[in-house]
């Protein structure tokens, strides 16, 4: 019997909502060069001497609103999640949890991975659309150290799983505990990304960004997003009339459109009084989620004209959940 080594990924998060650790996350996370893709020297006086200097003041307070008596959701959450998915795969495989940015580290992690003598080791980031800034940043980080191993086990790694049944079928379960005939739109919202991150992959036919799903590249991060949506309002029978995708959390002018903010202000403007939005691209509850969706975008919707938007929870570690985890990573094995 093989053994067998897996590791899950998240983004990370802030050791606590202190202006300190909330600055030292930011300045590891914006100082990735597949996060902001811009020439080294630009990108150190933009992200150490303008984003982060300002930013840590006010990104602290929308953490401390996020923060529980447990700590950061998405830390949390990981942790039950990777706990849970343990149980349910075969005693040859052992699970672990990294962070790409903060603790546990990729690093740490990998060492004691590294001394378990895995026969093949199944890299996870628990990111369902590829990104080069998400996924694509956490893939890189694994292989910069196990490209340094002396033996280097079998690797596989799962790069997307936009369109995997039991990770849409997550989604659906979520979706039953509210009652989608009661909203006059539903709104799927996914982190945004800059048009020039999709522009370097030169996908051929690719035109201006507006794919669409005319073509469903694996690697382009907008023809994810399109999938996913449409294959989850299919089998919601939603009316094309009664769903949108839009991108949240863009820093300027020059990401993915439509952008999330001004998608709501317009509904509420056009008379919709009840509007219900998805979060298919975060798998934990987050700042994006709680406070961007569930507290920001809720005031701008009601300042507006709306009476009610509910967001629609993270998968985080519910049951449905675990078990598509924990499916996903047995398939890429063949004992």
């Amino acid at each position: 019997m093989t053994k067998k080594g897996v590791l899950l990924i998240n983004l990370g998060t802030p050791k606590s909502p202190s202006v300190k650790d909330v600055g030292e996350f930011l300045f590891e996370f914006l100082n990735d060069d597949r996060v902001i893709d811009i020439p080294w020297i630009l990108r150190k006086i933009l992200v150490n001497m303008i984003i982060v200097p300002f930013r840590m003041f006010s990104s602290a307070k929308e953490y401390k609103k996020l923060w529980t008596a447990k700590g950061s959701p998405l830390k949390y959450h990981s942790d039950k999640l990777f706990k849970e998915v343990q149980k349910k795969l075969p005693e040859s495989y052992s699970v672990h949890l990294a962070m790409r940015y903060q603790k546990p580290s990729i690093k740490k992690v990998l060492e004691e991975m590294k001394k378990e003598q895995y026969d093949e080791i199944i890299v996870l980031p628990l990111y369902p659309q590829y990104a080069s800034s998400s996924s694509g940043t956490a893939i890189q980080e694994v292989m910069k150290y196990i490209s340094k191993w002396w033996a280097i086990p079998k690797l596989t790694f799962i790069s997307e799983f936009h369109e995997d049944e039991g990770y849409l079928e997550s989604i659906l379960e979520r979706a039953k505990e509210f009652d989608l005939t009661e909203y006059d739109h539903i709104l799927f919202s996914f982190h945004g990304l800059p048009t020039r991150h999709i522009s370097k992959l030169n996908i051929k036919d690719c035109s201006s960004n507006t794919c669409e799903c005319k073509i469903n590249n694996r690697y382009c991060y907008k023809s994810n997003c399109v999938s996913t949506t449409k294959i989850l309002a299919d089998k919601m029978k939603l009316d094309s009339s009664k769903y949108s995708i839009c991108f949240q959390s863009r820093l300027d002018n020059k990401w993915l459109t439509p952008f999330a903010d001004k998608e709501v202000i317009k509904l509420a403007k056009s008379g919709a009084k009840k509007i219900l939005i998805f979060s298919p691209a975060f798998v934990a509850d987050c700042l994006e989620t709680t406070i961007e969706i569930g507290e920001e975008f809720k005031d701008l919707f009601i300042e507006n004209g709306g009476t009610k938007l509910d967001l629609v929870p993270s998968l985080n570690s519910e049951k449905r959940w675990v078990k598509a985890v924990s499916d996903l990573i047995k398939k890429q094995v063949i004992d």
